[in-house]
């Protein structure tokens, strides 16, 4: 796979500080594809003087302007989305057909929903006899994961560059080939030099230097709710603001009117798909008890035809923390109806599509967030007690709910402590806010919400 051997500073490719390098492995077959620059706190720097060098200009321009640079961003990426799949899929491991529909898809989507806002949101207003001025919050510090690497980058990039905010990318180390190719999208798109700027490396070095550089504003960070609790600390103690969209251990919630068989075979589709490495997965199934073990019997039907339909995680550390989950639901007393620690292939970051019957809301499979195709099924009484099953985790993310009548599914999803909750199936929405409750994060992503945490308020009285 292409790979530079620069940083992307001020609109150009610029030789890192130090020799350090990244290996780029394939989790398919554990093969090396490519290497990046491990970044220092020195090319961080650089990279935000070159931000907020670009900054009083880029807010300067006008929204139509931006909108007008966004829409030839969005039609790069759609020039070079089969590249963008290819080069997911090798540095993921993600099936090909995914790559092509989400990984590149939803980026595509997502850039194409900030050109429009740029052009149409109210970036001022009138209120009584004040002027009520929306501004950039200045450099933004985006820290992005691995899981959907492109995705996760352009949720931050459009609506940062959409605002007039500059910014400086550190991606996740295992997938920064396609954060790359996204940096050469910019530039082809004519995005001014220094708005966009890519550094390459590791959490700890170049992460941590981002998120105490004095000269960021704003940190937005996707990743686990451990380093979340770090990100707002430090930035807390330096009265920066902060975005996080964090983990999640989401409730499926089927109500007895549901069609069963539907709303389980989604269940398991959607706890499967990018091999389980999604933070808003549904991966506790409620089912009320009168009809537990048909559907139990339906998901391990289910989750058996994914056997050679997932690809791997995306590391061997990522494989042996699911792998160690599943041995912990087996010793706390889950029951094994599909899949297990067992390795399903010699070469390959692979887990077996897993799913767990007998879970009581105390076991730590039932609390914590495994990152993997594991799925566990719980029981419950009544509505009220599965509400309480649902709403009792630390976390609050995402959830469905299935009923026979959508006015009773919409009901008890208004009660659940989550930000966003999928009825009978629904699908996704580029432009709806995404994030969550509780220790799920702060803030919220996509459309016109997710513009605005961007964006700081100044009045004007007259």
């Amino acid at each position: 796979m292409k790979a530079h051997d620069g940083m992307y500073i001020d609109g150009a490719w610029r030789p890192a500080d130090g020799r350090d390098t990244i290996d780029v492995v394939n989790p398919v077959d554990e093969q090396v594809i490519g290497k990046v620059p491990a970044g220092s706190a020195l090319d961080v720097d650089t990279a935000v003087r070159a931000a907020r060098a670009a900054l009083p200009g880029w807010a300067a321009t006008p929204p139509a302007e931006r909108a007008a640079r966004l829409a030839a961003l969005r039609d790069v990426l759609v020039a070079r989305k089969d590249e963008i799949a290819e080069t997911v899929t090798a540095e993921l491991g993600s099936p090909l057909k995914f790559s092509q529909a989400v990984h590149a898809g939803a980026p595509i989507a997502v850039a194409g929903s900030y050109a429009e806002l740029a052009a149409t949101h109210a970036f001022e207003e009138k209120v009584g006899n004040s002027v009520v001025h929306h501004e950039p919050v200045g450099v933004v510090g985006a820290i992005t994961p691995w899981n959907y690497p492109l995705h996760q980058i352009v949720a931050k990039a459009a609506p940062a560059l959409a605002a007039g905010c500059t910014m400086v990318l550190k991606p996740a180390e295992d997938t920064p080939l396609v954060a790359q190719l996204f940096a050469e999208a910019v530039h082809e798109a004519g995005i001014p030099a220094g708005v966009f700027n890519l550094v390459t490396g590791l959490g700890p070095v170049a992460g941590q230097a981002l998120v105490e550089h004095p000269g960021v504003d704003l940190v937005s960070f996707t990743g686990s709710t451990a380093v979340g609790r770090r990100i707002g600390a430090t930035a807390g103690a330096a009265v920066k603001r902060v975005a996080l969209e964090l983990g999640g251990k989401s409730a499926n919630v089927i109500l007895p009117s549901a069609d069963l068989a539907k709303a389980v075979n989604v269940g398991v589709a959607n706890v499967m798909s990018n091999s389980g490495q999604t933070c808003s997965a549904w991966t506790r199934m409620l089912v009320h008890r009168d009809q537990y073990d048909e559907a139990v019997s339906l998901a391990a039907e289910a989750a058996a035809k994914y056997g050679d339909r997932i690809g791997p995680v995306v590391n061997a550390e990522q494989r042996e923390r699911v792998r160690s989950y599943i041995g912990k639901g087996v010793a706390e007393g889950a029951r094994l109806v599909a899949g297990g620690p067992e390795a399903p292939r010699e070469q390959g970051y692979f887990v077996s599509p897993t799913v767990f019957a007998d879970v009581t809301e105390e076991m730590t499979i039932a609390q914590e967030e495994i990152f993997g195709p594991v799925l566990s099924i719980l029981r419950y009484e009544d509505e009220d007690d599965a509400l309480r099953i649902a709403n009792g985790t630390v976390y609050g993310l995402a959830g469905a709910v299935w009923a026979g009548d959508e006015a009773d599914a919409v009901a008890f999803a208004r009660r659940m402590d989550t930000g966003q909750v999928d009825i009978n199936g629904g699908r996704f929405n580029p432009l709806a806010p995404f994030g969550g409750y509780k220790q799920s994060g702060v803030g919220r992503e996509l459309g016109a919400h997710g513009l605005t945490e961007y964006l700081q308020t100044k009045s004007l009285q007259f």
